[in-house]
């Protein structure tokens, strides 16, 4: 018997309430079963290069979504490796990270993939090497929690709008400022506050996550 299914008969017969963690690790293995499954299904539409985007349930998540009015709090760029898709992301470093994982960590397994209108002719195999390398500089960086504008730090959205503006010289997404978003939510000065303490980079360049979701330059493959 696979030890998983034994594991869960275990605690089933033993009563979850009392074993939190051991029931944190079941829900976690049952999401990603979930999700290698939802993956292995749509993974023929998906193609080298394409956004995917979910709602994280990362601790700043709400704060994101309250500022940019979206439900779109997390993104990344789909790469197929040996046979594997895995997402280029980033997080705490910038990594590769098999899809299931990734699509596990987003909220319901819900996510969507958005494509270059014109993929067909711009995402040749060239297009796709210069794509690549022009993200290999930025692999292992460290996650920005202040989201700036250098190269020192990279938050999600900045990944992808650099490696395609460097790879590919296309700017998916309006560059906004941080004043350009709502602050006046409490969950958000918050986070603000917990980041920057009394000094706000109002004038700081940012990219969000939803300014690339709705590029006119993109659009939607999978929504699942």
């Amino acid at each position: 018997m696979n030890r998983w299914l034994l594991f869960a008969l275990l605690l089933t017969g033993l009563g979850l309430a009392a074993y939190p963690r051991l029931h944190r690790r079941l829900v976690r293995f049952q999401s990603h079963r979930a999700a290698e499954a939802a993956t292995a299904q749509v993974a023929p539409q998906m193609r080298d290069g394409d956004l995917i985007f979910h709602t994280s349930q990362s601790a700043q998540s709400q704060a994101i979504q309250l500022a940019t009015h979206s439900a779109w709090s997390h993104c990344g760029i789909l790469y197929q490796q040996a046979g594997r898709w895995q997402v280029f992301e980033a997080v705490q470093p910038v990594k590769l990270t098999p899809l299931a994982d990734w699509v596990a960590r987003g909220q319901g397994g819900h996510f969507v993939t958005k494509r270059l209108r014109d993929a067909a002719t711009a995402l040749t195999p060239a297009a796709l090497t210069h794509l690549k390398a022009a993200g290999q500089p930025l692999l292992g960086h460290s996650y920005d929690l202040y989201f700036g504008w250098s190269d020192d730090r990279i938050y999600c959205s900045e990944l992808i709008w650099k490696v395609y503006e460097r790879g590919l010289h296309r700017r998916l997404g309006q560059l906004q400022q941080l004043r350009d978003f709502d602050l006046s939510h409490p969950v958000v000065q918050a986070k603000l506050k917990e980041r920057y303490g009394d000094q706000l980079p109002l004038n700081e360049t940012v990219i969000s996550p939803v300014s690339i979701f709705n590029s006119h330059e993109l659009v939607t493959v999978l929504n699942r």
